[in-house]
């Protein structure tokens, strides 16, 4: 069974599928494209390249599916969490029409694919349901109605809708998809194995580089050219500046509990909140299924106390549905563009060669699949009709406020340098947590285990130098301005950052370790 890291919560799927045996990189390579990321993304790109004749690696910083395709509760919907009325505002009818387009596309092809390969994934069709939340109007589900309807989706509002709980009219959208996402990862991995591909895990890119004589650097030191490279990290390493301005880092929560067979009907559901939730089912045992809701989000490292969303969450679950009791807890990260569509293709301000994966939106397995239809066409010198909605270097000008508003706020985390400390002591870290301290004029990062010893690391983020902010529930180190997240110890396991938290020398400790030198003035 794949190991995965167990300083954050667990997500159910990742106890239940043992991923094809794969090692990491131990020498140099040259490929038609190399893909940086083992989640959907990644995969079902180096899928539809291979099958292209495209000879193509992957690259995984950690295990398969150890990043946000083990922690998604795999909606495959065309019901967006940005409302196609929204997109409607910032895009216009035509593009709103693009993305129903594209989504609808991606789930048939995920499907045809499944069939293809015979890949065992639990892969149901169901309705799913949009219903408003408890200070929401009619109004917005009639809006979306008619925009969803404009856009070419078959929607039908339902006045009692099957859903075991009380919520009023609901717009359903018909034949949607739900599945086990890391059994569908490990089907997608066997067939690009099967055919001779490379796949490799643990195995860290440190440098990305397009044009001519594109190549890709491991931390170890060995080096893949290709003629293309496709970066599908959910933020992406390779990209410093242009993409992070124009989307958000989001955790998003997650409890999944056992419910008896039944008891709650096997259909998707979401509410129009902000945060929205969202709910699904999945077998479970003989008797049970577990009941997976999800929803909560904030900015992350933003919220000092984390383990109150899960509790918020577990709480609003409780209040609607008979959960015996809750198995999981787990959180994710997703990425919030400024203009509601996400950014697929070329990387801007880079090489033709070089195409990114993100911007999911909250709706990350869908969009993968989109991503890998579209850059699959690229390369391929294909015309692809959604390649201006996901333009990863397009302006909107419709989505300035939502622009200046995100970086408003990251630019508000860099007051962080000048703020006191977070304990008034060493002594107040309690064992297994870690706080953040002055000591001169450096921001460190104190993590205390759980016998007591005291580990001394830079609290600034190696990517755009935000300080970073300790996360009791996931015990990591997560940086407020572009999501960059660390372990306890300081190993990078989220990007856009690449490099860990840079330890601090003996000498640059305090001999004191109960002082803490004042924060500068």
């Amino acid at each position: 069974m794949n190991t995965y890291n167990t300083h954050e919560t667990h997500s159910y799927w990742m106890d239940s599928v043992e991923m094809p045996p794969t090692k990491a990189l131990d020498k140099d390579l040259m490929v038609d494209t190399c893909i940086v990321g083992g989640g959907l993304g990644g995969l079902i790109t180096a899928y539809l390249l291979m099958k292209e004749g495209r000879s193509v690696c992957v690259l995984e910083a950690h295990e398969l599916g150890s990043g946000q395709s083990g922690r998604t509760t795999a909606h495959f919907t065309t019901a967006l969490d940005d409302r196609y009325f929204e997109i409607e505002r910032l895009h216009g009818e035509e593009k709103a029409s693009m993305a129903a387009e594209s989504h609808q596309a991606a789930i048939d092809e995920i499907e045809n694919i499944i069939k293809e390969e015979g890949i065992e994934c639990e892969m149901q069709h169901l309705d799913g349901y949009l219903f408003l939340a408890e200070d929401d109007h009619l109004t917005t589900l009639e809006e979306e109605f008619r925009a969803a309807t404009r856009a070419g989706l078959i929607v039908k509002l339902v006045q009692q809708p099957p859903l075991g709980f009380d919520c009023g009219t609901c717009l359903c959208f018909p034949r949607q998809i739900q599945l086990h996402p890391l059994k569908l990862l490990r089907g997608l991995a066997d067939a690009i194995l099967k055919k001779g591909q490379a796949i490799f895990t643990n195995t860290v890119v440190v440098d990305v580089q397009g044009g001519e004589q594109a190549f890709v650097t491991t931390r170890d030191g060995h080096t893949v050219r290709a003629q293309n490279i496709v970066v599908a990290t959910n933020s992406p390493i390779n990209d410093l500046f242009a993409i992070h301005t124009k989307q958000a880092p989001y955790r998003t929560y997650v409890v999944a509990g056992l419910i008896e067979k039944g008891r709650f009907p096997h259909v998707l559901c979401w509410d129009t909140g902000d945060p929205y939730h969202y709910i699904r089912t999945t077998p479970y045992s003989v008797t049970h299924d577990l009941i997976i809701v999800g929803g909560e989000d904030h900015k992350t490292g933003q919220n000092p106390y984390p383990e109150h969303s899960l509790q918020k969450l577990e709480e609003w679950a409780r209040t609607r549905f008979p959960i015996e009791s809750v198995r999981y807890r787990w959180s994710g990260q997703v990425m919030e563009p400024v203009d509601a569509m996400g950014f697929l293709g070329h990387n801007p301000m880079d090489k033709n060669n070089v195409y990114v994966i993100t911007g999911d939106s909250g709706n990350g397995m869908t969009h993968c699949v989109v991503g890998g239809l579209l850059i699959r066409d690229q390369i391929m010198n294909r015309p692809n009709p959604w390649q201006d909605l996901y333009d990863p270097g397009r302006v909107n000008l419709k989505a300035t406020k939502e622009f200046i508003s995100e970086n408003a706020n990251v630019a508000a985390q860099y007051t962080e340098y000048v703020t006191p400390d977070h304990v008034k002591s060493l002594d107040d870290i309690p064992e297994g947590e870690g706080a953040v301290i002055n000591l001169g004029l450096k921001k460190v990062a104190v993590y205390k285990d759980e016998v007591g010893h005291l580990e001394f690391m830079s609290a600034v983020c190696p990517h755009l130098a935000g300080v970073v902010h300790w996360n009791s529930l996931e015990k990591s180190w997560d940086c407020p301005c572009h999501g960059s997240r660390f372990d306890c110890h300081g190993k990078v396991i989220e990007g856009p950052a690449f490099d860990d938290l840079t330890p601090v020398g003996h000498k640059d400790r305090p001999k004191d370790q109960d002082s803490i030198s004042p924060p500068p003035a």
